[in-house]
C-alpha cells in the first residue's frame, strides 16, 4: 500500500523542499482523514478551516493543522481511541506515525499530535534525501464546546479509498473564519488569503453561528445587545483591515502557496 502513497506524492511534482513537505504534510492528512472515518469519528466531529477548504473545496494553498468541532459539545471528549485507529489504518499503508495523546484537557480545544520520523525513508523523499532526518507533524485541534448553529455537509473522497468526510458547510466556516479575523490578538495572512477565497464565490456567512461566536470569545464576549447583520459586519470587518500590516500578511501565507503567488493579486 506504500505504492499508493509513493504514487500519489509523485502527482504533487514538489519542485523544491518545502513544496515536498506541504505535498507529504497533505497526503497524511488525508490517510488521517480516512482513519477517523474508519473509526466512526464523523457521528460525533464535523470537519473544519482552512485544511477542509483545501481538501474539499480546492482552496489554493496548503494548510497545517487539521480542524474539528463536536456537533454535540462535550468537555469530556478523549483523542485516545481515535489515535488507536489512526496509527493502525496509518500502518495498513505502511506509513509509522506516532500519535501524542493530549496533554491537560481542561480548554475547550483539545489537541493531539501525530509525528513521523523516518518519512524521508518510507517515501523516498527527493529533497531530503535518503538518511536525512526529518520530522512531520500535524496537529489535531477539535472545539469541544462550539457555538450553536452550525451547518454541515458530507463529502465524498477516494483517497486513499473511499470514504465520506462530514463537515461544516462553507457558509458556517467562512463564519468562524470571520470570527478569527475579528477576535484573534495576532496577524495570519493566512485568514485573510482564505476570507478572499470565500468572498471570490460569493459565499454568504452563517450570521447567527457569527454572533454566537462572538458572544462566546472575543471583544463582544457576553455582550448581548450585539446585532450582527451584514452592516454591522461590514464595518468591523473594515476596522480589522485598516489595521493590516499587508507585508506581514503576504510572508505569512506566501510558504503555504503553490504556485508561488504574490497575495496581493490574490485580493485583486
Amino acid at each position: 500500500m506504500i505504492d499508493l502513497v509513493k504514487e500519489r506524492l509523485r502527482r504533487y511534482e514538489a519542485a523544491n523542499p518545502l513544496d515536498e513537505e506541504n505535498a507529504v504534510k497533505e497526503i497524511l492528512q488525508e490517510i488521517a482523514l480516512y482513519a477517523l472515518w474508519r473509526g466512526d469519528f464523523f457521528d460525533a466531529a464535523l470537519f473544519q478551516g482552512g485544511t477542509s477548504l483545501r481538501i474539499l473545496h480546492g482552496l489554493p494553498r496548503f494548510s497545517e493543522d487539521l480542524d474539528f468541532l463536536l456537533r454535540v459539545p462535550d468537555p469530556k471528549f478523549d483523542w485516545s481511541p481515535y489515535l488507536v485507529t489512526l496509527t493502525d489504518v496509518a500502518a495498513e499503508f505502511g506509513i509509522k506515525l506516532e500519535a501524542q495523546p493530549p496533554g491537560k484537557m481542561d480548554k475547550a480545544i483539545h489537541a493531539a499530535l501525530l509525528k513521523n520520523d523516518s518519512i524521508a525513508n518510507q517515501l523516498d523523499l527527493s529533497f531530503t534525501g535518503q538518511g536525512q532526518p526529518k520530522t512531520i507533524k500535524i496537529k489535531l485541534e477539535i472545539d469541544v464546546n462550539p457555538p450553536l448553529g452550525s451547518g454541515e455537509a458530507t463529502t465524498f473522497s477516494d483517497f486513499p479509498l473511499d470514504h465520506e468526510v462530514r463537515h461544516q458547510d462553507l457558509s458556517s466556516n467562512f463564519s468562524l473564519k470571520i470570527h478569527a479575523l475579528l477576535c484573534r490578538g495576532y496577524l495570519k495572512g493566512r485568514d485573510w488569503f482564505d476570507f478572499s477565497w470565500y468572498v471570490s464565490r460569493d459565499v454568504t456567512p452563517n450570521l447567527a453561528l457569527l454572533r454566537n461566536a462572538l458572544l462566546q470569545k472575543g471583544p463582544w464576549e457576553g455582550d448581548a445587545t450585539i446585532s450582527v447583520d451584514i452592516a454591522w459586519l461590514k464595518e468591523a470587518l473594515s476596522d480589522a483591515i485598516s489595521r493590516i500590516d499587508w507585508k506581514d500578511a503576504s510572508d505569512d501565507v506566501a510558504r503555504f502557496l503553490r504556485p508561488r503567488i504574490a497575495f496581493a493579486r490574490s485580493l485583486e
